[in-house]
């Protein structure tokens, strides 16, 4: 935590009266949607380009993300003074794509999805010597996301239960690792979206089907496969992870919105709705929840509205 102290915000750790009402526990929102970039993956990010030797810096970095990685390597390498040329998906959110190119980096969109996008960074890698950082499969960058693990413990010691969203894994392989380094008894619980769930299916063990077509509107889970370095972590660690649909997604959304008047991106809302939808039972306990990004495109909030009334199941009072 040192390394990324300054360098980082420790974000706050808040609570919803409706929400505590709504799911009979104690749930503590861990806001990394007010995190410099927007995101938790600065954390990662910062942490792994604060590592870099003058020799890994000299030919430049290169990325490839869904749109949080980038910014977060887009600012802190322009903080070392390094050139970033960063790979996203075409259709990633303009917000997220304007905002990286406005932290320094260069960006090429490519490819439909965030996997697509990283083998034409890796094309480049292999021709121009750049070093290439990773979203989550790197263990610098699972120690930067770690670092969120120990703010929640240090911010509530009481906690029972962590719920954290899942793509590639750097984000809960980190903090497991950290949780589980200093207060074992808190289960970790990860999120996935059905339609981009190959970790929840290969954890549970069923039998995984070639993933040729991903698609939730949790953009920045839209990941096809766990890591090499990442599932392994979770597989010791993580206790358990759960699904949940896009419309119920949708619904964690708008509840942000409605109810604590902040817009949340998808894959911030993952382990909100899992809550919510009593996918895990949570009843009297002291549950944390990291809302892991806020980087959503406003124009959006239609078509959430929508998904978010075909699963209503709760009425608001007060």
């Amino acid at each position: 935590m040192e390394k990324l102290k300054g360098k980082v915000h420790q974000t706050p750790l808040k609570q919803s009266a409706t929400l505590n009402y709504l799911t009979n526990a104690d749930v503590y929102l861990k806001m990394e949607n007010l995190q410099k970039t927007g995101s938790f993956k600065l954390r990662g990010a910062m942490n792994k380009i604060l590592s870099l030797s003058d020799q890994e810096m000299k030919n430049g970095i290169l990325a490839a993300s869904a749109g949080n990685h980038a910014q977060g390597v887009a600012l802190a390498a322009s903080l070392r003074g390094i050139k970033s040329k960063i790979y996203m998906p075409k259709h990633t959110p303009f917000s997220k794509a304007s905002a990286t190119k406005g932290y320094g980096a260069e960006i090429v969109l490519t490819g439909e999805t965030y996997n697509e996008s990283y083998q034409k960074a890796v094309e480049e890698m292999n021709q121009s010597g750049s070093t290439f950082v990773h979203a989550f499969d790197d263990e610098e960058v699972i120690a930067g996301q770690g670092t969120i693990g120990l703010e929640m413990l240090q911010q509530n010691a009481a906690l029972d239960v962590i719920f954290a969203p899942i793509g590639g894994g750097g984000l809960i392989s980190g903090v497991a690792l950290a949780i589980k380094a200093f207060k074992p008894s808190v289960k970790v619980i990860g999120v996935q979206a059905v339609g981009a769930s190959a970790t929840y299916q290969r954890f549970t063990g069923r039998k995984l089907k070639s993933p040729h077509a991903v698609h939730t509107i949790a953009d920045g889970i839209l990941v096809k496969e766990p890591g090499l370095i990442t599932y392994p972590i979770i597989e010791k660690y993580v206790d358990e992870i759960v699904t949940v649909t896009d419309e119920e997604i949708a619904h964690a959304i708008m509840f942000m919105l409605e109810r604590e008047k902040m817009l949340v991106e998808g894959a911030g809302a993952a382990g909100l709705a899992a809550i919510l939808y009593k996918k895990v039972p949570v009843d009297g306990k002291k549950v944390g929840c990291i809302i892991s990004g806020g980087n959503v495109d406003p124009v959006k909030i239609p078509t959430y509205k929508e998904l978010s009334n075909r699963s209503m199941r709760f009425y608001y009072t007060g």
